[in-house]
């Protein structure tokens, strides 16, 4: 089992579940408050946002608490890894196996993605060995 992709994965899961609409039009947006309980005349119960996005006003600390926790969640899964060959490992491996890394061979977006510096990297010794551990398996991609 990958722990990562694992915890990608129900991640993911809370943000699809979480309450919240996408309109790019009047009759979109109306439609898309009618779902999440409100009255057309009642856009400022709303926060847009980006892309679209919107969610009620009252949600909006649940989102930031949620957000939270899945960073909190993420840094304790790299924490609880004493040796970087489990969770760590599994998360460059999985990012590395992105078929723009086997062309470029650029790790900048992965890890500006995953939050993590290459100066975090550098001195943290359990993330430098899961990163070479995980280039070295990516050798074989193209």
């Amino acid at each position: 089992m990958n722990e990562y992709v694992e915890l990608k994965k129900q991640h993911q899961k809370e943000l699809d579940e979480f309450p919240y609409i996408c309109a790019f039009s009047k009759e979109q947006l109306i439609e898309g408050m009618a779902k999440l309980g409100l009255k057309e005349h009642e856009t400022n119960q709303l926060i847009s946002l980006e892309y679209g996005e919107f969610i009620r006003r009252s949600d909006k600390e649940k989102l930031n608490g949620m957000f939270d926790r899945h960073k909190k969640e993420f840094k304790n899964a790299i924490d609880e890894d004493s040796t970087g060959e489990g969770f760590i490992y599994q998360m460059f491996d999985y990012e590395l196996a992105n078929p723009e890394y086997c062309v470029t061979r650029k790790i900048d977006d992965i890890l500006k993605d995953l939050g993590i510096t290459m100066d975090e990297i550098l001195n943290n010794d359990k993330l430098l060995y899961g990163l070479k551990k995980a280039i070295e398996n990516q050798k074989s991609c193209f």
